[in-house]
């Protein structure tokens, strides 16, 4: 379940997405400065504003202009999703299992971690059972989407919640 984004929020975001197309608009540093300046003086105009309705109508506002004049091939960065290098080094990534391998002598290099990863394992092992359970309850025959569902109690943990927290490391050493 995602939170609900506040108005600040909304407004920062769009402020971060104009931004992004400014410098696509604006291939020299003087020129994309002094529009980036204008542009943040428009924003700074009504960021005392008290009234909500009002603030939602100039967002709703700005958001159609930020649309109309947004650039068609804006830059991505190489490593975000869409970019040309985005998942380049998922080969190289060793699945967390093979920590079971090293030598004791390694392992003592990294004392917190693997007496945390001990934990981790012993934590897996004991709520397997339920997060079995709980996928076997709410997955239906036709899912709306991949998401996995949260953990249904306080204290409690998400199903299949081990990939998330021994990820592999992002980039080969």
């Amino acid at each position: 379940m995602a939170a609900y984004l506040t108005h600040q929020q909304k407004v920062l975001r769009l402020y971060k997405r104009a931004l992004r197309h400014l410098e696509s608009w604006c291939i020299f540093r003087d020129k994309y400065r002094f529009y980036a300046c204008m542009l943040r003086a428009r924003f700074d105009e009504h960021k005392d504003e008290k009234d909500m309705i009002k603030a939602t109508k100039l967002l709703k506002a700005s958001e159609e202009e930020f649309w109309s004049k947004q650039h068609p091939q804006p830059y991505i960065f190489p490593d975000a999703p869409g970019g040309t290098s985005y998942e380049r080094y998922d080969c190289y990534k060793t699945p967390e299992s093979y920590l079971d391998y090293w030598h004791p002598s390694e392992k003592a290099m990294y004392p917190d971690y693997f007496a945390k990863r001990e934990q981790w394992k012993n934590l897996r092992l004991q709520s397997w059972e339920k997060e079995v359970k709980q996928l076997k309850e709410e997955v239906t025959d036709n899912p709306q989407n991949e998401a996995l569902p949260p953990a249904r109690k306080e204290d409690d943990l998400p199903p299949l919640w081990w990939n998330i927290v021994t990820r592999p490391r992002e980039r080969p050493t």
